[in-house]
């Protein structure tokens, strides 16, 4: 990792997180640049320990201010965020691409939240759009959809607006003409940069919608005729909009470049570029370019063609992607609701998903590091006088219970069934003294702070479990091995008719006793013994299933065209 004395000081010392620097709620510095020394330099610089991880303190001249700074959090000098908004972060697509793999999920899972929302919200970010399917079709349902991961742009097409054929239109969209592709509202700035549209009704003869990648198509054009490119992307045109309470200018390129030349946006609307006034050689450039561009977006690879259906709500990047309809027959039923957003409290919800899943895995990671911890601490001591120890007996079990082909929560309830004797008050010993320590039901109930049922059930379950199989099989009994038949004389005996009956009631109950199995089994000094770290991803991914009420569907294939 590189050195504090490797980076510029005045922008070292402008990032110090310290309370003096930044105040320690919001995160927002409480000084000027112009605060700063002006002949700023490092003093010093000291290797150190920030809770656990390394990191520099750096003392300053001439003031003597101390910084401290992590070494995860001092990138090489150079490097830059990549911009969300450009070419570089997205998954350029052409209609090939998604045939059979659209970015859709329902509004039931989407609203779960977690990673169905993660994952179309991604897809916005990635490849322009999502789809989402059965959103209730009622009045007024796509600004609440809208609302879900941002908030609503209000125009002067009201919050919400209706795309169906209208009287008095005051534009080509509210009629059932043809829409080549285009984007929105290219005469505002800024642009409204998300859209979305809600089928309430689809009935009608025609009407069928399509999508193009403008980034993709504009790449294209790049490749293609480097010149129509670089007019295109230098020259601002006029963009209007007027009618008798609105109107609307806004001079910007059809294709839009950041700084440094990268695509970050198309504006590409017919209907509504104004009247372009260059000199004559000029006018002449911008309009064979133009044609050129035009004409490319109209080949059928490029465009995904696809019907929308009563529930069907579409969300799409309005700066990036244009957006077509195929004509429709009047006189038939045609009826969307449709509002716009912005790319920024999408991303923002977006970024906060992802936070919140960073930290649930670093609370996933310190619960595994705890149980790693027990398996190796207490559980390196003997268990119940048997020829193993705790540790090496239930990562015995766990290993019986994946060579079975046991489901996942099964194998992590063999692994740890008897985590209650590491955790309880009262321990092994007592229980071999006569004293029964229900470790069955003290591990069962820490567990459940982190593990579903499945796996927490045949955990409390196992001991019941023994005498359940001592009771209805003859014979089970003469299996046990001498602790374990000391253990169940404490524990209860076997079970008379009556508790037998209930035991097999119970919904966990089959799967307690194939618990048990493999516990009377995991005793084998001499059988081969997996380490914890084995189990380890098998238990991550049932931490997280446990706070997902929803899993995540598979994620869009695509092929990149640049």
């Amino acid at each position: 990792m590189p050195r504090p004395s490797e980076f510029a000081a005045v922008w070292l010392r402008d990032n110090c997180a310290c309370a003096e620097c930044r105040d320690p709620g919001s995160q927002q510095k409480l000084f000027q640049i112009t605060d700063l020394p002006t002949e700023l330099a490092l003093s010093s610089e000291t290797p150190v320990d920030l809770d656990g991880a390394p990191g520099w303190e750096v003392v300053w001249s001439p003031d003597g201010h101390r910084s401290r700074y992590a070494d995860t959090w001092l990138a090489p000098p150079g490097d830059a965020e990549r911009e969300d908004r450009t070419e570089e972060t997205k998954l350029l697509w052409r209609a090939a691409d998604l045939n059979g793999a659209l970015p859709e999920g329902s509004w039931a899972d989407y609203r779960q939240g977690g990673a169905v929302k993660a994952r179309l919200l991604d897809a916005v970010a990635q490849l322009g759009f999502c789809l989402l399917r059965d959103v209730p079709v009622r009045d007024g349902q796509v600004l609440a959809v809208a609302e879900s991961f941002g908030f609503v742009r209000e125009t002067n097409y009201g919050r919400l607006f209706e795309v169906r054929v209208q009287e008095r239109p005051n534009n080509l969209a509210f009629t059932g003409a043809r829409i080549t592709p285009h984007t929105d509202n290219p005469y505002r700035d800024p642009v409204p940069t998300l859209q979305l549209l809600h089928c309430l009704v689809n009935s009608a003869s025609g009407g069928d919608s399509g999508l193009v990648d403008g980034f993709a198509a504009a790449a294209l054009l790049r490749e293609e005729d480097p010149s129509a490119f670089e007019v295109l992307s230098s020259t601002p045109v006029p963009f209007a909009f007027a009618d008798r309470d609105t109107a609307l200018r806004a001079h910007r390129p059809l294709i839009g470049l950041d700084p440094q030349g990268r695509i970050r946006e198309i504006r590409f609307n017919n209907r509504s570029l104004g009247t372009l006034r260059l000199p004559g050689e000029r006018t002449a450039a911008f309009y064979a370019a133009y044609r050129t561009f035009a004409e490319l977006l109209l080949r059928p690879e490029l465009c995904l063609d696809f019907r929308l259906g009563p529930g069907d709500c579409l969300v799409f990047d309005n700066t990036r992607l244009l957006h077509a309809r195929t004509a429709f027959e009047s006189s038939g039923g045609g009826h969307l609701q449709g509002c716009y957003a912005d790319l920024d409290g999408l991303l923002s919800t977006r970024a906060v998903l992802r936070r919140n899943e960073e930290d649930r895995s670093e609370q996933d990671r310190a619960v595994l590091d705890l149980l790693e911890s027990l398996f190796d601490g207490q559980g390196a001591a003997e268990y119940l006088g048997e020829e193993v120890t705790q540790a090496q007996h239930m990562l015995q079990a766990g290993a019986l219970a994946q060579a079975a082909g046991a489901p996942p929560a099964l194998v992590a309830a063999a692994l740890l069934h008897d985590v209650g004797h590491l955790r309880g008050e009262v321990t092994g010993h007592d229980l071999m003294a006569g004293t029964d320590n229900r470790h069955s039901h003290t591990g069962a109930q820490w567990l459940a702070r982190w593990f579903a049922p499945e796996v927490t059930e045949p955990v409390r379950l196992h001991v019941d479990a023994k005498r359940y199989l001592c009771a209805v099989e003859p014979g089970y009994v003469n299996a046990l091995s001498p602790a374990s038949v000391h253990t169940l004389a404490v524990q209860g005996g076997p079970m008379s008719p009556a508790q037998a009956d209930a035991f097999a009631a119970e919904p966990f109950g089959a799967d307690a006793v194939r618990l048990r199995r493999w516990d009377e089994e995991a005793k084998n000094p001499s059988a081969p013994t997996p380490a914890f770290g084995h189990f380890r991803p098998l238990l991550a991914g049932l931490l997280r299933a446990r706070r997902r009420s929803a899993a995540p569907g598979p994620g869009p294939r695509v092929s990149c065209v640049r």
